[in-house]
């Protein structure tokens, strides 16, 4: 299973580092650190974290600004704001910008770690998928073929047994072309045209479903099959 990545975006260099370290120590967390809502904002670009906590009361940017902008991007990654005071406003003003919980300073690790899972399946993040076996990551994208579930952040796509069985195919050789005739056979048992004309309808839903990750693409190789790439 793929660890949590965690944005943690606190003022507070030592317990940012305690945090960090005693979240890593699980196994189950990647954890990226910064100092304020400013530089929260440039690692939230780059590290496309699984969720996100920050501190409300911090220098250059604080939390709440740093959470509207990144709602102005993404309404589904997970956000926990934590400060020392929680004020009515606070409160009102936090879930007016649809963060998913607060968090009393101060508190441990541990305390921390349980609002983060509790979270993540209340919001059916990245964890819940893991449920049965056979998940494979895509980019940005979760996919459990034993579910016919494709998963991207908060939303999940039901598939249907071929898109299911199409993309396992496509996925299992990622980076290679997989002969259009071969999925005929191995889907339908037959290469006619009608059968071809099925195929193309699944994979444009595919790459429908896929589309919010631009660095993967189903390409078509003329006359020769399909190809899964991710940059």
């Amino acid at each position: 299973m793929d660890k949590i990545k965690l944005l943690f975006v606190e003022d507070d260099a030592t317990f940012s580092y305690i945090v960090k370290n005693s979240l890593e120590v699980t196994g189950k967390y990647e954890v990226q650190t910064a100092s304020n809502g400013k530089e929260g904002l440039e690692l939230y670009s780059a590290f496309e974290p699984d969720v996100i906590v920050a501190d409300i009361e911090m220098p250059i940017l604080d939390g709440m600004e740093m959470v509207k902008e990144i709602r102005d991007r993404d309404k589904s990654v997970p956000v926990l704001l934590a400060t020392g005071r929680i004020d009515p406003q606070y409160v009102i003003n936090g879930y007016e910008l649809d963060v998913d919980n607060f968090v009393k300073k101060p508190y441990i690790p541990e305390e921390l770690d349980a609002h983060i899972q509790a979270i993540l399946k209340r919001t059916n993040d990245s964890l819940n998928i893991y449920n049965k076996g056979n998940v494979i990551r895509l980019g940005k994208y979760f996919f459990n073929a034993d579910k016919r579930i494709l998963q991207y952040k908060g939303t999940e796509y039901r598939l249907t047994d071929r898109e299911t069985r199409i993309l396992e195919i496509l996925s299992r050789q990622k980076g290679e072309l997989v002969l259009r005739k071969y999925l005929l056979k191995k889907l339908w048992n037959t290469d006619d045209v009608y059968t071809s004309r099925s195929l193309s309808v699944f994979v444009s839903k595919l790459r429908n479903y896929l589309s919010f990750d631009p660095e993967i693409k189903i390409e078509t190789v003329r006359g020769e099959g399909l190809l899964l790439s991710i940059k």
